[in-house]
């Protein structure tokens, strides 16, 4: 009944449904982070309303636009199809994200050009290269199985698992 609904809600909406999926995504993923994998002492409210906030407002509206093109440019799931889009998701979007993901954050936690450049800088090839292990196999998976529709909802749970 539930997945009906989201479905139907889905087809009439992709859009708000996608990035109302990846804020609840992205706000589980960082409480179960913050809660069982960090074991902090104070949990960072404000932390969680970044990445729920980043979650709605950028990878839901981007990922919708992003895979909607890449599945109307190749679209079916040969295997070439499959390892096509795996191979430009990860060399091409995999860092554009990144950059997105360590800028909103950098700038919602009052950093500015400075700081957002510097994390980047830090940060993004390390977080791409060993981001491999996971989403090379997890989008295959996801390019040959999944229903493009879906595929937002699928890298949520993924991003969930990882928390």
């Amino acid at each position: 009944m539930v997945w009906a609904a989201y479905n139907k809600l889905l087809a009439k909406q992709p859009l708000l449904v996608k990035a109302c999926t990846s804020f609840v995504g992205f706000t589980a993923g960082d409480v179960l982070a913050q809660n069982f994998v960090e074991k902090k002492d104070k949990y960072d409210y404000a932390r969680t309303l970044r990445m729920g906030s980043f979650g709605l407002l950028i990878h839901g509206t981007t990922g919708h636009y992003f895979y909607g093109a890449l599945d109307g440019a190749l679209p079916g799931t040969a295997p070439v199809t499959v390892a096509s889009k795996v191979l430009i998701d990860q060399v091409f979007w995999n860092p554009i994200f990144g950059c997105m993901f360590f800028s909103y954050l950098t700038a919602t936690s009052g950093g500015g050009p400075t700081e957002i450049m510097a994390k980047i800088k830090a940060d993004l090839q390390t977080a791409v290269m060993g981001s491999w292990a996971v989403w090379v196999p997890a989008h295959t998976v996801n390019f040959a199985f999944i229903p493009p529709a879906q595929r937002l909802l699928y890298i949520n749970t993924i991003q969930v698992h990882l928390a």
